[in-house]
């Protein structure tokens, strides 16, 4: 029993910590086929976050706070598009920006507003997205409940979560969808590999790279309030902890396709879950393994990632270059 409680414990762990992740990768992926690099992910994650919490806290809606979050990002999503796309501006470097404004501005913003040290005030229970079935939350719970494999391994791994671990599943299939089956998808591809044809073709470049940063931003936003209202009951200063950057890792090793870049994700996910179970516990030989480097694991993936797929990976040929209109 108690080794089926822990199988649960680390799925179901896996499954909600993949999800602000996978939001965030495929927002990457929809704006990098269409050409355009989104190194602000990581920011706008970190804006619609407190956007979300401080919504939420001051409106005491909800929904009126995932509202804000995704209105945040799409701003965000705009200042980028306008100086990458119209203004043809480095695209690395309007990203960095963007990190470094929402790092800053969502402290001085929760200090000025809420005077608790760049925290915004912990939700009421009420205030929260949380499970769909909160019978299944507890592994144990839910082992005793159903029946050790049912219960702790189906139960809790795959039915105890709240309706964005569930979207952030279903926006895989629905991105697949949109960029291979659709005729927008197909222009979004192209424009990506050969913006020229697509203008040859009367369709605007500009107009299809500033679609695709909004449509991003509408999962990035939705990233964000995750991680505010549902993983924590409020905004804490730079809480996003690098977790855009690894999508970037996940989106790369996934070779900018929905599928591969879930199978990625889910790997981020399940060293998070393992760090977290890990905390604490004495290896035979070894002794107890130091917090701080369990919560590396992480990060050294992406760097291991990163240095041994970048160079494999073949981005879309149009990625990152400013599109001039021939005349």
């Amino acid at each position: 029993m108690d080794e089926m409680v822990l199988i649960g414990s680390v799925l179901g762990s896996t499954l909600r910590l993949t999800a602000p992740l996978l939001l965030v990768a495929l927002a990457g992926l929809i704006s990098e086929r269409s050409g355009v690099i989104d190194l602000g992910l990581e920011g706008k994650m970190l804006a619609a976050a407190f956007a979300a919490a401080a919504a939420t806290a001051a409106t005491q809606s909800v929904l009126l706070g995932l509202i804000a979050a995704v209105g945040v990002a799409s701003a965000m999503a705009l200042i980028h598009g306008f100086a990458c796309i119209t203004h043809r501006g480095d695209q690395v470097v309007s990203g960095v920006a963007l990190n470094m404004v929402a790092a800053g501005l969502t402290v001085v913003l929760g200090i000025a507003w809420f005077q608790t040290g760049g925290q915004t005030p912990t939700l009421a229970p009420e205030l929260r997205i949380t499970a769909l079935a909160p019978g299944l939350s507890e592994p144990a719970a839910a082992a005793q409940a159903h029946g050790g494999f049912l219960g702790a391994v189906l139960g809790h791994a795959l039915f105890s979560h709240n309706a964005l671990v569930y979207t952030a599943f279903a926006a895989v299939v629905g991105v697949w969808f949109l960029l291979e089956r659709t005729r927008l998808g197909l222009r979004l591809r192209a424009v990506g590999e050969n913006p020229a044809m697509v203008d040859a073709a009367g369709v605007s470049v500009p107009l299809l790279r500033y679609g695709a940063l909004l449509m991003g931003a509408v999962l990035v936003g939705l990233a964000g309030a995750y991680l505010s209202l549902a993983q924590n009951a409020n905004f804490s200063p730079n809480m996003t902890a690098g977790r855009g950057y690894i999508a970037l890792a996940a989106m790369i090793f996934g070779r900018w396709r929905p599928l591969p870049t879930l199978f990625a994700c889910l790997l981020f996910g399940l060293l998070d879950a393992l760090a977290i179970q890990l905390q604490g516990v004495s290896l035979p030989g070894i002794g107890e393994i130091p917090v701080q480097a369990i919560q590396a694991l992480p990060y050294l993936l992406t760097v291991v990632l990163l240095a041994g797929f970048i160079g494999q990976a073949i981005a879309p040929k149009a990625l990152g270059r400013p599109y001039v209109k021939e005349r």
